[in-house]
């Protein structure tokens, strides 16, 4: 590899997300609640993946993600990666899971679901194959588009 092969800079501490499905990584963005970030967001859509065919990929400079915010990203690119970058290295890299529950992190799609009516905080059982999230509350079943949209 040579140096016109580099597309995207290196960040010297914070938080890289690799191995992410084609086409998440501004619904990432969006979850993160990143429009304005205050440290550099540099982000790779449909590149190259030996791995994967074609992935995207989020930079986040500065930034560590908290377990509600690595619950998210589970909801969306199970299977992605997330590397924790220190002094322009890598310190730690893990697989980021699907959660087995959900709580707080996504909305209840079912108007008459008591969650919202109480100002209770959401609670999801995660079912993997495929995937789908059912209420605790009032036991509505959502789909993979659904949680997506429902993720808060």
């Amino acid at each position: 590899m040579n140096e016109s092969d580099i597309r995207l800079t290196p960040i010297k501490n914070g938080t890289v997300l690799d191995h992410l499905p084609v086409g998440t990584a501004l619904k990432i963005l969006e979850i993160l609640q990143l429009s304005k970030p205050e440290k550099a967001v540099t982000i790779a859509i449909n590149t190259e993946s030996k791995k994967m065919g074609r992935k995207d990929l989020v930079f986040l400079e500065g930034k560590e993600l908290k377990k509600s915010e690595i619950e998210k990203i589970g909801l969306l690119a199970r299977g992605a990666t997330m590397n924790l970058i220190k002094a322009s290295e890598v310190k730690s890299k893990i697989a980021i899971e699907l959660p087995e529950k959900a709580i707080g992190i996504i909305k209840c799609m079912n108007p008459k679901c008591i969650s919202p009516i109480e100002g209770l905080e959401t609670k999801f059982f995660i079912l993997q194959k495929p995937l789908r999230a059912k209420c605790f509350y009032c036991e509505k079943t959502m789909g993979e588009k659904e949680i997506a949209n429902a993720i808060k």
